[in-house]
C-alpha cells in the first residue's frame, strides 16, 4: 500500500471534518463539529445512565438531527444560507414544543388544539417533509402526504374494502405529531437507542483503523485464490458488513481498493463493480450489525435482537458464497489467475495489532448473550473499541475519540430523518387498518399460495426500493404484508399436521365449528388437497385461534420471524436493482463504468437476495436447530452453485449447451424444499453430470460479450 495506515486514517479524518462544512461564519463549521460531538454523548449518556420518557428523548432526537440536516444538506443548489438555518431552528422548535405539548392538551381537558398546538403541528409535518425531501428526494414526502390525505379526507372518497369514514385533521395532526405513535413513535425511539447507538460503534470501529484491517485480513485469506481480488472483495464486504449497517457506505469504504484490484487482474469493469456493489449489499444482512432493519424488526415481532443475530448467520454466509460463486466462475470463464502478489500473510496481518479489533466484537456478542440490552452492549463495546486501539500504532486519543463521534452523528442524519418520516407512516396504517386489508387482499390475489404471494411481495419491494431506501421500504412492507406471509406459512403447517392426522384434540373442536362430521374425517390420515380443502371450512376469524391450538409457541414464533426476513431480504434489491441501485451507482464511480450497466451485473449476482427467502418460508432454517440449518445451507450452497453454472454455462470447464438446463434444473432442486433423502439423491446426480462433463471433450468457451 502506497502509504501507511496512520496516514490513511488522518486523510479520512480531515475529510470527515470537511463534512461538517456548512455556510456561513467559520466558528458556526467549528460549532456544528462540537455539536455534533455532544448530540452523540447525550445518547450515549441517555441509553446508558439517564432516563427520559420516549416522546421526550425522540423529540429532542428529531430536534439535533433536524438542525444537523438543514445545515448540512442546503435547500438547493445557491440556497441562502438562512433558509437552511431557519428551516434547522424550526426542527429545534417543533422538537422541544411537543414535550410540553402532550402535558398541556391533557390539563386542558377536552378543550382541544389551540392555536399554537396548530402552528407546531402543521409545522413540523412540513419540516419532516421538507428534510426527507433533502436526504432522499420527492417520494417519501408524497407517500407520507397520501397516507394524511387517506387518514381524513381522501378515505371517505375511496370505494370499496379501502374505504375509510375518514378522521378529523385535529386528530390526524395529534396522532401524527403529539401522540406518541406518529412521528416521536416507536419507529422514533429505535432510530435514537438501538440504531444510533450501532452507528456510533461502526464509527469508532472505522476510526480506530479497523476498516484497514479488515481489507488486510481479507487480501491475505483470500488474495491468492484463482479470481483473488473478487474473493478479497466479497470477503472484505462481509467483514466490514459485521461493523457497518450501510451498504453505501461499505462500497465506498471497501471498493476504493478491491475494484481496481478486480479491474488490475482482468475482471471488466462493470463486474467488478458489480460484485462490490453485490456483496456490499450483503453486509446489511451480515451480523452483528444488520442495518437499523434488525432493530426495528426485534420490536416489531417482539423476538430479542440476539435470536435474530444468531439465526442470521448462516443465511448471511450463504448469500457471499453466492456472490463468490459468480466470482470464480467468470475468472475460470475469463481464464483470470487474479493472484494478488502484494496481499500481505494472515502472520503478518495480525502482526500489526489487528487481532486486537476482535475484542470489540466479542465484548459485544458476550454482552448480547448474557442478558445486556443492544444499547448497553454497544456502549461498551464503544468501551473496547478504544481500549483495544492501545493495542495498535493507531492509539485513540480525545482528539479521535471527538472524530468518532462527530462521524457516527453524520451517517446517522439520513437514518434518522427517514425514520421519523416513516413513523407517520407506520401510524396512519394502524389507524386506518389499511395494513389488514391489504394482508387479506394479498393473501386473496394469490389464492393462498405462498409462492405467489412472496412473488407479489418482492414485485411490491422493488417498486417501493424505486423511492424508499431499504430500511423505510422494509417498515412499509412489513407493516402491509407480514401478517399475511404469516399467515400463510401457518396454513402450511396446520395443512400438513391435518394430513398426517395429528392435529391436537383442541383444534378439531373449531374444526366442528364449520363440519360437525369433521372428526370423523380428521381421525385418520389424509391426501394434502383434501386436508387443504377442509382448512377451507374454517371461517377466517377462527384462524388465530386455530394456529394457537393446533401449533406450539415456538412454531408460530419461526413464521413471525420468517416473513419478517423475507421481506428484510426482498428490501434489499433495490441496492442493486435499477433504475435506483445507490450501491450500484457508488460503484459504478469507482470502477469508472455505466452506472444502469453495473446495476443489471450486481442483479444478476445477487440473486441469493431470492433464493434464501425461499428457504425461509419453506424450511426450518430459521428455526434455532443448527444441525438442521447447516444440513439445510449445504445443500443450498450446491444448488446455488448449481444455478449459476448452469444460467453462465461454465464451472470449473465450459458446460455443453445440452448439459445447462440439466445443471440447472439440478440446482433448483436443491434449493427448493423436497427434504433431505431427494436433495442427498440430486446431489449425488449433481456429482455424476459433473464427473461425466469432466471426461467428456471440453467445448470451446464462448468469449463474454458484455
Amino acid at each position: 500500500m502506497a502509504t501507511t495506515v496512520e496516514e490513511r486514517i488522518d486523510a479520512e479524518a480531515d475529510e470527515r471534518r470537511h463534512e461538517f462544512a456548512v455556510g456561513g461564519p467559520p466558528l458556526l463549521k467549528r460549532l456544528v463539529f462540537w455539536f455534533a460531538v455532544a448530540f452523540a454523548l447525550f445518547h450515549i449518556w441517555a441509553n446508558t445512565l439517564g432516563t427520559m420518557p420516549e416522546l421526550n428523548f425522540a423529540a429532542l432526537h428529531f430536534a439535533g438531527f433536524g438542525l444537523l440536516c438543514a445545515l448540512t444538506m442546503p435547500a438547493f443548489k445557491g440556497a441562502p444560507f438562512w433558509l437552511d438555518v431557519a428551516v434547522g431552528l424550526a426542527a429545534v422548535a417543533c422538537g422541544i414544543y411537543v414535550i410540553f405539548a402532550f402535558d398541556w392538551i391533557y390539563a386542558r381537558r377536552g378543550v382541544g388544539f389551540i392555536w399554537s398546538d396548530w402552528l407546531f403541528s402543521i409545522l413540523a409535518i412540513l419540516v419532516i417533509f421538507e428534510l426527507a425531501r433533502r436526504v432522499a428526494g420527492l417520494f417519501i414526502p408524497l407517500m407520507t402526504a397520501v397516507f394524511l390525505s387517506y387518514m381524513t379526507w381522501l378515505g371517505p372518497l375511496v370505494p370499496g374494502v379501502f374505504k375509510f369514514p375518514g378522521l378529523t385533521w385535529e386528530t390526524a395532526l395529534f396522532r401524527s405529531y403529539i401522540e406518541v405513535a406518529g412521528m416521536f413513535g416507536p419507529i422514533a425511539y429505535i432510530s435514537a437507542t438501538f440504531v444510533f447507538m450501532f452507528i456510533i460503534f461502526g464509527a469508532f470501529l472505522l476510526r480506530s483503523g479497523a476498516g484497514d484491517f479488515v481489507i488486510d485480513l481479507a487480501r491475505a485469506m483470500a488474495g491468492r485464490m484463482v479470481g483473488g481480488p473478487g474473493i478479497v472483495a466479497v470477503l472484505g464486504s462481509a467483514l466490514t458488513g459485521t461493523v457497518s449497517g450501510s451498504a453505501v457506505a461499505n462500497t465506498v469504504s471497501t471498493g476504493t481498493i478491491t475494484i481496481p484490484l478486480m479491474k488490475k487482474a482482468g475482471f471488466p469493469a462493470k463486474f467488478a463493480a458489480g460484485v462490490e456493489a453485490s456483496a456490499s449489499t450483503g453486509g446489511q444482512l451480515m451480523p452483528p450489525i444488520m442495518g437499523a432493519g434488525a432493530f426495528v424488526m426485534a420490536t416489531y415481532t417482539q423476538i430479542s435482537y440476539l435470536t435474530i443475530v444468531a439465526v442470521s448467520v448462516l443465511p448471511a454466509i450463504l448469500f457471499f458464497f453466492s456472490v463468490a460463486v459468480w466470482v470464480r466462475i467468470e475468472a475460470k470463464k475469463q481464464r483470470i489467475g487474479g493472484a494478488d502478489d502484494d496481499a500481505p500473510t494472515v502472520k503478518e496481518t495480525l502482526a500489526k495489532g489487528g487481532i486486537s479489533f476482535l475484542l470489540p466484537i466479542g465484548v459485544l456478542i458476550g454482552m448480547l448473550m448474557t442478558g445486556y440490552t443492544p444499547t448497553y452492549a454497544a456502549a461498551f463495546s464503544i468501551l473496547a473499541v478504544v481500549a483495544a486501539s492501545w493495542l495498535t500504532p493507531n492509539r485513540m486519543g480525545p482528539r479521535a475519540i471527538c472524530e468518532a463521534l462527530a462521524l457516527g452523528t453524520r451517517n446517522m442524519i439520513s437514518t434518522a430523518i427517514l425514520l421519523i418520516s416513516v413513523g407517520i407512516v407506520v401510524m396512519t396504517v394502524g389507524t386506518t387498518g389499511i395494513g389488514n386489508t391489504l394482508s387479506l387482499m394479498l393473501a386473496d390475489i394469490a389464492g393462498g399460495n405462498l409462492f405467489i404471494a412472496l412473488v407479489l411481495v418482492a414485485l411490491v419491494s422493488l417498486v417501493l426500493g424505486m423511492g424508499l431506501p431499504v430500511t423505510a421500504a422494509y417498515i412499509v412492507l412489513a407493516t402491509l404484508s407480514a401478517p399475511a406471509i404469516k399467515d400463510m406459512i401457518l396454513v402450511d403447517f396446520v395443512v400438513d399436521e391435518i394430513a398426517g392426522g395429528t392435529l391436537s384434540e383442541q383444534a378439531k373442536a373449531i374444526f366442528m365449528l364449520a363440519d360437525p362430521n369433521a372428526v370423523t374425517k380428521l381421525a385418520a390420515p389424509m391426501s394434502h388437497a383434501d386436508a387443504l380443502a377442509l382448512y377451507a371450512l374454517v371461517p377466517p376469524d377462527f384462524s388465530s385461534m386455530l394456529f394457537e391450538q393446533a401449533l406450539n409457541p415456538a412454531t408460530i414464533t419461526t413464521a413471525l420471524l420468517s416473513a419478517h426476513m423475507i421481506i428484510f431480504w426482498l428490501s434489499q434489491d433495490s441496492n442493486v436493482t435499477p433504475p435506483v441501485c445507490l450501491t450500484a451507482f457508488a460503484a459504478a464511480a469507482i470502477a469508472k463504468t455505466s452506472p444502469m450497466a453495473t446495476g443489471l451485473t450486481a442483479w444478476r449476482i445477487s440473486k441469493g437476495l431470492y433464493i434464501v427467502p425461499i428457504l425461509f418460508a419453506y424450511t426450518p432454517i430459521l428455526a434455532g436447530d443448527w444441525l438442521v440449518a447447516l444440513r439445510i445451507s449445504c445443500f443450498a450452497a450446491l444448488g446455488i452453485y448449481a444455478i449459476a453454472a448452469g444460467f453462465e454455462g461454465h464451472a470449473e470447464r465450459p458446460i455443453p449447451f445440452w448439459l445447462r438446463p440439466i445443471v440447472f434444473g439440478l440446482g433448483l432442486a436443491l434449493v427448493w424444499p423436497t427434504g433431505p433423502w431427494w436433495n442427498s439423491v440430486c446431489t449425488l446426480a449433481l456429482i455424476a453430470t459433473f464427473f461425466v462433463m469432466n471426461r467428456m471433450p471440453a467445448p470451446q468457451a464462448r468469449p463474454d460479450t458484455g
